[in-house]
C-alpha cells in the first residue's frame, strides 16, 4: 500500500501555550509537517467563540441577553446593533489575530533558532471567513449590514499578518466550516436563506473567496472545509466527499490564487467506498497539496489505517489529518493524537 505524504495540523491543540504546541509538534511529527500552527492557545480555543467578547468593545454594538453564557472563559451571547445605530457608526476593535500572530511567531523563530524546529518549516496561521462570524456572532436582522464592516476588519488584520511576518515563513489557512451548516440546513423546516440576496452556494463561494484575495502569492493558502466539531459532533453528517469536492472546485475556480492545500474532513465510521468516490471529481492546481482528516484519536492507527486504504482506491496522493482543530480534544489525548499522524504518514 501507498502511503499518505504528510500529516497538517489543522489549527488548536489541546495544550496551554504555543510553546508547548510548537515544541511538541515538532518532536513528534517533524519530518511529516511543513507548517506548525500555535494551536490557538488560551481564549482562541474554541475557534471563533471568543470574537463576542472582542465585538463587544465596540461602540454601537450590544449583548443579547442580560446573563453572560460562559465557554470556559469566554461570554458568547450573541451582538446586535444598538438601538438608534448604524452599522456605519460601528467602528470595529483589533480582532485578535494579528496581536497572536505576532506574538506567536516570536516563539516560532526563537524554536527554529534552537534547532527544535526544522529549518524550512513555515509558521501556520488559521482565520476563519466574515461568513463564520456574522453567521453565528451577529443576530439575523443586523448581519447584511455588518458583514462588509467585520470584512474589511478581517482584511486589515491579514494585511497585518502578512505585513510583520516573512512571506517565506507564513502559511495561512483559511477555515470554512459554517457555510456548511449554511447551505446544509437552509432548506430544513425551519431553515432560513441567509443575509444576501441570491443564490445560496454562489454566495458562499464567493464569501470564501475574499480572504483568499487578501494573501499575497508568496505567502502560502490553504483552505480547511469542515463539518463543525463542537462536543466532537458535526452539526451534519457529510453524506459523502461530493459537497465537500464541490466546494472547494468552485472555490478554486473564483479564487484570485491558488491553494496551496486543501484539506477534507472523514467522519470517524466513513471507512467505504461510497465517502470517497467522490474526490475522483476534484480539480485542483497540480501543485495544490490534499489533506483528509481521518485520524481520529478514538481508533488511532488502525482506524486510519482503515481509511487510507479506501481512499486510495480514489485518490492517488494526499496526507493526513484530523477532521478539525483538537483543542477541544480530552485532556491527555493529544500526545497519541500527533503521533497516530506520525506514525501513518510518510515524510515528504
Amino acid at each position: 500500500m501507498s502511503q499518505p505524504q504528510g500529516a497538517l495540523l489543522v489549527g488548536s491543540v489541546n495544550f496551554d501555550d504555543a510553546e508547548t504546541t510548537m515544541r511538541r509538534a515538532a518532536e513528534i511529527m517533524g519530518p511529516q509537517l511543513k507548517r506548525i500552527p500555535d494551536g490557538e492557545p488560551g481564549r482562541r480555543f474554541h475557534w471563533i467563540m471568543f470574537q463576542p467578547d472582542v465585538l463587544a468593545q465596540a461602540s454601537g454594538l450590544e449583548r443579547v441577553g442580560d446573563e453572560p453564557v460562559w465557554l470556559r472563559d469566554n461570554d458568547i451571547r450573541p451582538l446586535r446593533l444598538a438601538p438608534g445605530t448604524s452599522a456605519a457608526d460601528v467602528t470595529l476593535p483589533r480582532l485578535g489575530y494579528a496581536d497572536a500572530a505576532r506574538e506567536s511567531y516570536a516563539i516560532f523563530t526563537r524554536l527554529r533558532d534552537e534547532g527544535v524546529i526544522a529549518p524550512g518549516t513555515r509558521f501556520q496561521v488559521s482565520l476563519p471567513t466574515a461568513t463564520a462570524v456574522v453567521g453565528i456572532v451577529f443576530v439575523d436582522d443586523d448581519r447584511a449590514a455588518l458583514e462588509p464592516v467585520y470584512q474589511r476588519a478581517l482584511n486589515r488584520e491579514i494585511a497585518e499578518i502578512v505585513d510583520a511576518i516573512p512571506h517565506n515563513d507564513l502559511a495561512v489557512q483559511i477555515d470554512c466550516a459554517v457555510e456548511f451548516l449554511i447551505y446544509e440546513t437552509h432548506t430544513l423546516d425551519g431553515g432560513r436563506h441567509p443575509w444576501w440576496t441570491g443564490d445560496v452556494w454562489q454566495g458562499l463561494v464567493e464569501r470564501a473567496a475574499l480572504p483568499l484575495a487578501q494573501i499575497p502569492n508568496d505567502v502560502e493558502a490553504g483552505v480547511h472545509l469542515c463539518y463543525g466539531d463542537s462536543g466532537e459532533k458535526h452539526f451534519v453528517e457529510p453524506r459523502d466527499t461530493e459537497t465537500l469536492v464541490r466546494f472547494g472546485n468552485d472555490l478554486a475556480e473564483a479564487s484570485a490564487r491558488s491553494f496551496t492545500w486543501l484539506h477534507l474532513p472523514v467522519p470517524i465510521e466513513r471507512d467505504d467506498d461510497a465517502y470517497f468516490a467522490p474526490l475522483r471529481e476534484l480539480r485542483l492546481d497540480p501543485r495544490t497539496e490534499l489533506y483528509l482528516g481521518l485520524v481520529h484519536r478514538e481508533d488511532g492507527p488502525e482506524g486510519a489505517t482503515r481509511r487510507i486504504e479506501t481512499a486510495l482506491r480514489h485518490v492517488d496522493t494526499f496526507g493526513v489529518s484530523t477532521e478539525c482543530g483538537i483543542g477541544r480534544a480530552p485532556e491527555g489525548t493529544t500526545n497519541g493524537i500527533l503521533r497516530t499522524h506520525a506514525e501513518v504518514a510518510a515524510a515528504w
